[in-house]
């Protein structure tokens, strides 16, 4: 009869391959657009929930995705945020296109400061009501994040920037995905700031 492997050893491998597997394994990835809302509600949730998560910026026009707020979509929102604990306050214009700040962000997620920065900017927005359009403010969030005003002014206006913004919209698209943000799990994407939980169940199950 073979030598039978205690009990404490067993645990200790399984501990191990689980380890190594989830080295191995892709890190579950935020794709968020900064005119949208519902990125504010899902940011500071997403932060918490996932250790390690990738933040990148993706473009809702290349995702055939409107960013436009109307009077429904205010009110879907608010109570979305109520339910959520979380404040709220609307900008005086609700960017349809925050171009300079995805270009900042996309800084921010090169350099691993993209949950610093996309928090500190969804919270100026629609914790402030400030608009994330003016310089001054997408000067505040990027400071918050640890990044120059020299660094951040060349981002906000690199137009180079949009390209791989657009790309991952189109990623997106061709994946399925039908709006942002969106949480890439492995093989698995979960569209919409409510679908956090079914996201962090996968994480857990793989």
């Amino acid at each position: 009869m073979g030598v039978v492997t205690s009990l404490d050893s067993y645990r200790e491998a399984a501990r191990r391959r689980s380890q190594r597997a989830r080295r191995l394994s892709p890190r579950p990835a935020f794709y968020f657009d900064l005119a949208s809302p519902y990125t504010y509600l899902a940011a500071e949730r997403a932060e918490r929930m996932f250790a390690g998560l990738e933040w990148l910026p993706a473009s809702s026009d290349a995702l055939q995705c409107a960013t436009y707020i109307g009077d429904a979509d205010r009110v879907a929102v608010s109570r979305r945020a109520d339910l959520l604990g979380l404040p709220l306050v609307w900008p005086v214009e609700p960017p349809r296109r925050a171009i300079g700040a995805m270009r900042v962000a996309s800084l921010a997620a090169e350099s691993g400061l993209g949950a610093a920065f996309v928090l500190a900017a969804s919270r100026l927005e629609y914790c402030g009501g400030y608009s994330i359009d003016d310089p001054e403010i997408l000067a505040e969030a990027a400071a918050a994040a640890g990044i120059g005003l020299r660094e951040m002014l060349r981002a906000a206006g690199d137009v180079s920037r949009d390209g791989p913004i657009e790309d991952a919209g189109r990623m997106l698209l061709a994946a399925g995905a039908d709006r942002l943000p969106a949480l890439r799990v492995g093989q698995l994407l979960f569209c919409g700031e409510e679908r956090l939980s079914e996201a962090v169940a996968a994480r857990a199950s793989a």
